[in-house]
C-alpha cells in the first residue's frame, strides 16, 4: 500500500503548496483508510469503547499502553481530529512511511540523546498549540502482558501540561495476539479491545498534581486493562 501510495503522495504535495492543513487532512484520511484495511486483512475484531470521551473542541494528548506494532494502526484508524504520533527514531529509516508521517506532524524520539529528545517534545508542544493532537506510548517499548505495563516516562507528559490540553488515556487489550505473541512469524485472527478513557484535564493543575499526573494516568489505564481482560 505504501508503494501504491506514491501517486497520492504527489497529490498531497501539490495540495500542500497552497494549504498545509488540507494536506494533513488528505494524508490522514489516506493513512486511516490503509490502517483500517490492515486491520480487516488481519481479521482483527476490534471492540471500541469510550469513543465519545474524546474532546472534539481542542487538541489532546493521547496516552496509551503499548503491546504491539498494531497499536498505532488500531488507534490511528479511529482518531477524529488531526493527530501526530511520537514514534521511535528507527521508523525514519522506512522511506515512504516516513514521508507520510512528516506530513502528519509525527515526531521521532531519540531517547539516547537528552537534548534531541527535549527538542522533539518542544516541537510536539508547538504542534498541539497549533491544533494537532499527539499520540504517545510513554512505556517507551512494548509492555509484557495484557494487564502489566512498564513504568511510564514522565517527560512526555509536558506535551499536555505546557499547552494545558486534556489527556485521553487509552487502554489496548490483546493487540499483541495479532502478531508479536506468535513469535512475529504470522498474523493471527483475534479479538482486541481499545478503550478511550474520560479526559484528564490539565488546565490549572498545581505543581503537586502535575508531579503525580504521570502515575495517575497510568493508574487509570491500568484499571481499564484489568476490566477489559475478562472480556477477551
Amino acid at each position: 500500500m505504501m508503494i501504491v501510495s506514491l501517486p497520492l503522495f504527489l497529490i498531497s504535495f501539490i495540495i500542500g503548496k497552497s494549504d498545509k492543513i488540507k494536506e494533513q487532512w488528505f494524508a490522514q484520511h489516506f493513512i486511516q483508510f490503509v490502517f483500517r484495511g490492515a486491520l480487516k486483512a488481519a481479521s482483527t475484531n476490534l471492540t471500541v469503547k469510550g469513543f465519545e470521551n474524546i474532546p472534539r473542541d481542542t487538541a489532546v494528548l493521547y496516552v496509551s499502553n503499548h503491546r504491539s506494532f498494531f497499536d498505532i494502526i488500531s488507534i490511528y484508524s479511529l482518531v477524529p481530529g488531526l493527530t501526530g504520533i511520537v514514534a521511535k527514531e528507527s521508523i525514519k529509516k522506512v522511506p515512504i512511511l516516513h514521508a507520510w508521517m512528516k506530513i502528519l506532524k509525527c515526531l521521532f524520539l531519540n531517547r539516547a540523546d537528552t537534548r534531541e529528545a527535549l527538542k522533539t517534545i518542544l516541537t510536539g508542544i508547538d504542534n498541539i498549540k497549533s491544533g494537532v493532537s499527539m499520540l504517545i506510548f510513554p512505556e517507551g517499548t512494548r509492555g509484557p502482558s495484557n494487564t502489566e505495563m512498564l513504568p511510564f516516562k514522565e517527560g512526555s507528559f509536558k506535551l499536555a501540561t505546557k499547552p494545558q490540553v486534556p489527556i485521553v488515556p487509552i487502554a489496548l487489550t490483546n493487540t499483541g495476539t495479532i502478531f508479536e505473541d506468535n513469535g512475529g512469524l504470522r498474523i493471527q485472527k483475534c479479538h482486541a479491545i481499545i478503550e478511550f478513557g474520560k479526559p484528564i484535564y490539565t488546565k490549572g493543575l498545581d505543581r503537586e498534581a502535575q508531579k503525580t499526573l504521570c502515575a495517575d494516568t497510568q493508574a487509570v489505564i491500568q484499571e481499564m486493562l484489568l476490566n477489559n481482560v475478562n472480556e477477551i
